[in-house]
């Protein structure tokens, strides 16, 4: 869900996977701080926990995320709990300077006095100090003077807590708090306005958890949309793709296998349900949208070893070994290409950033070293990563638009170069 800050699809987050797997908190918050994935933002690639300094892009400059660690000289050593309580409601620190809502406290004020009492205890208490001074940010003036940011936020953040809605049942409400407030789903998961603004917060409006595209990444639909959302998966599909990273058909990528890893699969039974419920109940961003069906063509082709069609061979050579003949990758392990949301999506951009940089899989407690997909930037040039893709998008039944070399070309450039081999510097 997200994930995460609101502008955090840095792929240099991507090291945090594997490098600190043994550094997920403990004790009493242990649940809040898993959920809210603090540490993904909060801590850079071989840096210490929660101090700070993963570079984060905007649309104005880079900024790097700030030492949440108790130290009194460079981190939050000397906030009390109202300073903690205005940082994650208000977005304002304790000497007054507003926040840039990277940090997602538009979702955060939703969180309960109770559950930022626990989070305050658990920072203060649980987690070691460290002597890490904060980064300024490579805004350049007068685009980095904070005062603006009190115009944003009387335009575009309600500070209101949380209410619970009487007419649903006490999951439900579980749910919609876990997802709006502390798990901040819509920062990846909502598309964004003028303003760089969430366009909705909740679900009565509807454009909320809609997909959202950052950074070269596009995060999916997860309204009920039976195409491109969650309207052909069952709450325990959803819950278990929470806990594993996977489904029988799906797997997390990208920054979702982060989030899965650092976070989601350290959530309560109870809680992962009462997401599943709250997702499942949010309404088709599309109520004429209809279901993929069944379609041999592509396969049948395949296996008689015809691969005239753009994209074909290059599908045979480098696709077919995983995710197969016919589209439906391996239980559990590689996904299906056939009908998947992700592959359907309007935006490619999640699809092209894939095969030219790879990813990994979660690494969870299931499955300690996660799978990898190797990217193919140094392999294949724009026009054969799009004929790749809109054979994928083609095929199958899927019934997607075709990918342009254009659109190939925008989404490179905006991401890490990889060496020979695929991998990014810093993974």
């Amino acid at each position: 869900m997200k994930i995460q800050g609101t502008m955090r699809l840095s792929l240099l987050a991507l090291a945090l996977i594997s490098a600190q797997a043994s550094s997920q908190p403990t004790g009493e918050g242990q649940e809040l701080v898993a959920a809210g994935d603090c540490i993904a933002c909060h801590t850079k690639p071989g840096g210490k926990p929660f101090a700070g300094g993963l570079k984060m892009s905007t649309p104005v400059g880079d900024i790097y995320s700030t030492n949440i660690t108790p130290d009194r000289q460079t981190g939050i050593g000397n906030y009390s709990y109202e300073d903690f309580a205005k940082a994650l409601r208000r977005g304002v620190a304790k000497d007054g300077h507003n926040l840039y809502p990277a940090m997602p406290y538009t979702s955060f004020s939703k969180i309960s006095d109770e559950d930022i009492r626990l989070l305050y205890d658990y920072f203060m208490h649980q987690v070691a100090p460290v002597s890490q001074r904060n980064q300024d940010t490579d805004i350049t003036w007068p685009l980095n003077m904070r005062w603006p940011l009190s115009v944003w936020n009387l335009l575009f953040h309600d500070g209101d807590v949380y209410r619970a809605d009487g007419g649903q049942s006490a999951q439900w409400n579980r749910g919609a708090y876990l997802v709006q407030g502390l798990g901040h789903c819509g920062s990846c998961h909502t598309p964004r306005g003028i303003g760089f603004e969430e366009k909705a917060l909740d679900q009565h409006d509807g454009a909320f958890l809609t997909g959202g595209t950052l950074e070269g990444w596009h995060a999916p639909d997860l309204t009920g949309n039976v195409r491109v959302g969650l309207g052909r998966w069952s709450e325990q599909d959803i819950a278990a793709f929470l806990k594993t990273g996977h489904t029988r058909s799906s797997a997390a990528f990208g920054l979702m296998s982060e989030v899965v890893t650092r976070s989601t699969q350290h959530m309560s039974e109870p809680d992962l349900q009462a997401v599943a419920v709250y997702l499942k109940s949010l309404a088709s961003s599309d109520p004429q949208a209809a279901a993929p069906k069944a379609d041999t063509t592509t396969a049948d082709a395949l296996i008689r070893g015809e691969v005239s069609r753009p994209g074909a061979q290059a599908y045979m050579d480098n696709c077919a070994a995983c995710h197969r003949l016919d589209g439906q990758g391996y239980a559990a392990t590689f996904p299906a290409l056939a009908h998947n949301p992700v592959v359907l999506s309007e935006d490619p951009s999640s699809l092209i950033s894939m095969v030219l940089l790879g990813g990994k899989t979660p690494v969870t407690k299931r499955a300690i070293t996660g799978l990898t997909m190797p990217g193919f930037a140094w392999r294949l040039d724009d026009r054969q990563v799009s004929d790749l893709l809109s054979f994928v998008r083609s095929g199958w039944g899927n019934n997607a638009p075709a990918v342009s070399s254009g659109e190939v070309k925008a989404v490179r450039e905006k991401l890490p170069q990889p060496a020979e081999g695929g991998r990014v510097e810093g993974q």
